[in-house]
C-alpha cells in the first residue's frame, strides 16, 4: 500500500533499478528514481496512478522477449 509517510520502494528493485512511490499531501502519487533523490518526482493523479497499475498488470509495459522483434508487439504496431 502507498504510504503518505515516506517513499517506498518496490521489493523487487535490486541495485541497477530502483523507484520510490509515496502518497503525497495534496493526493497526488509521486514516483522518483532512489537514486538520485534531488530530482522532483514525476506526479500522477489517482486515475492515472490506476491506469498506469492497471496496464501493467495486463502485461501492455511488458519488454519484448528476446528475439521477438518489436514491430510484433502490438503496442508497437499501432505507433
Amino acid at each position: 500500500m502507498i504510504s503518505p509517510e515516506d517513499y517506498r520502494k518496490s521489493t523487487f528493485s535490486n541495485s541497477s533499478g530502483c523507484v520510490e512511490v509515496r502518497l503525497l499531501e495534496d493526493g497526488t502519487i509521486g514516483l522518483r528514481d532512489s537514486k538520485d533523490r534531488s530530482k522532483d518526482p514525476h506526479l500522477f493523479t489517482e486515475g492515472e496512478w490506476v491506469a498506469f497499475l492497471a496496464g501493467v498488470r495486463n502485461g501492455e509495459f511488458d519488454l519484448p522477449r528476446p528475439g521477438t522483434p518489436w514491430a510484433s508487439e502490438p503496442a508497437a504496431a499501432a505507433l
